[in-house]
Order: structure tokens, then C-alpha cells, then sequence
């Protein structure tokens, strides 16, 4: 499988690009996790949003898709109206419909738009907001970066950028 290391610096660039493309005011933000955390977190601050969350969903082991992504650590949006979500990617499509369906159920009065970084054009779901097509699987900086430097995992494979 054909890989893409995506790095901090044109994650930079791409968060405030696709920042500029959103029209729209939020209440709230919303992280699938772990992929859509830190977009959730630069996002935030780009905007002076404070009202941040997380949602779980576990659609992957490694690069093996599972079935049905797990939801789980639904946030209270009790106080919030128009909430963007967002996820490093909209791969198959299968998160993003999960979680959409938590939130409508939980909140059905609310507003939600979603937003990715990377999308594919085949996935059931598209983000209302994405920037990058996805064509090769990604290896994004907030996912690999620090594996190599845990010395309790089975896997070696060198730093990014280090000789160590």
C-alpha cells in the first residue's frame, strides 16, 4: 500500500485553509477521536471557540477497518446549537454517519456540520467542509510521530527526522 507522511508543518498551512473555506459560526467543536483532535484543538483557537469536546469512535485497528465503528463519550451539547465535528479523514464514510446518527439522536433540535482535513471521493459521507483527496493511505504526524519513541511497543521503526 502506497503511503503519505503527512508532517506538522503542512498541517499548518492545511488547518488555516481549511478554516478560511468555513463560513459559518460554531457554538462548539467536536473531535471524532483521536483522529479530529488536534484540527479540534487548533481549531478552537484559531476561532476562540472554549467549547471543545470529544467523541469516541473506533472504526480501525492499525489500518485494518472494522465493522461498525464503536460510539461511545457522547458529549452534553446541552448549552450548544451549531456544532462542528471534525475528522482527520472521511475515509469509507462510516464514521462520520455513525456519529452523525448519535448526535441527532441525542440532539435532535440541533445543528451539525462536519469537517475533514482529507476525504475520499468514494465514502457514503461528505464532510459539508474538506480540503485534500485522499488517493494513498496517510500517516498523519499526530499518529505516528511519537510511536517510535515508546520503547514498550513491539514495533522499531525510526523517528521522522532523527538520527536517534
Amino acid at each position: 500500500m502506497e503511503r503519505m507522511r503527512y508532517d506538522y508543518e503542512t498541517f499548518v498551512v492545511d488547518i488555516r485553509k481549511l478554516a478560511d473555506t468555513i463560513d459559518e459560526k460554531f457554538d462548539a467543536i467536536v473531535a471524532i477521536a483521536r483522529g479530529g483532535m488536534t484540527m479540534a484543538h487548533m481549531l478552537g483557537e484559531y476561532w476562540d471557540i472554549r467549547k471543545v469536546f470529544v467523541i469516541n469512535a473506533i472504526g480501525y485497528d492499525d489500518t485494518q477497518k472494522l465493522g461498525q465503528p464503536n460510539i461511545f463519550n457522547i458529549p452534553d451539547l446541552s448549552t450548544c446549537q451549531n456544532i462542528l465535528i471534525v475528522d482527520d479523514i472521511a475515509d469509507s464514510g462510516d464514521t462520520l454517519v455513525a456519529v452523525i446518527e448519535a448526535f441527532q439522536t441525542h440532539y435532535p433540535t440541533h445543528n451539525f456540520k462536519t469537517a475533514t482535513l482529507f476525504y475520499k471521493p468514494t465514502a457514503k459521507f461528505q464532510p459539508d467542509y474538506k480540503l485534500n483527496r485522499a488517493d494513498q493511505w496517510i500517516d498523519f504526524f499526530w499518529s505516528e510521530d511519537m510511536k517510535c519513541y515508546n520503547v514498550s511497543t513491539t514495533e522499531s521503526k525510526a523517528c521522522y527526522g532523527s538520527n536517534d
